[in-house]
């Protein structure tokens, strides 16, 4: 079925970038298309960017012009590059693939 295992979770100021990576194992990215999402405690998951498997991106209107998704099929990664955050950006980022497998998450905290 394929694990992901996402990293670069961390503490930032507003107005900061950082850049999340999830890698995958035994997931296609020229079948599955992948997302990144995120949430708050209490809240309903949110999906912030997708990559579909033929080489689309989609945003939440939340983070359009401020992430970016990318893939790279040599490393079989998925990175998601967040610049000028907010404080409202804070949550818990997961990575998803198409065939429904959760990577366990990374923490990303936007305060001054």
């Amino acid at each position: 079925q394929g694990q992901l295992v996402e990293s670069g979770g961390g503490l930032v100021q507003p107005g900061e970038s950082l850049t999340l990576s999830c890698a995958a194992s035994k997931i296609s990215f020229s079948i599955y298309s992948m997302y990144w999402y995120r949430q708050v405690p209490g809240m309903q998951r949110e999906l912030v960017a997708t990559s579909t498997w033929y080489g689309s991106t989609i945003y939440a209107d939340s983070v359009k012009g401020r992430f970016t998704i990318s893939k790279d099929s040599a490393k079989n990664t998925v990175d998601l590059q967040m610049n000028n955050l907010k404080p409202e950006d804070t949550a818990v980022y997961y990575c998803h693939s198409g065939n429904d497998v959760w990577g366990q998450g990374t923490q990303v905290t936007v305060s001054s």
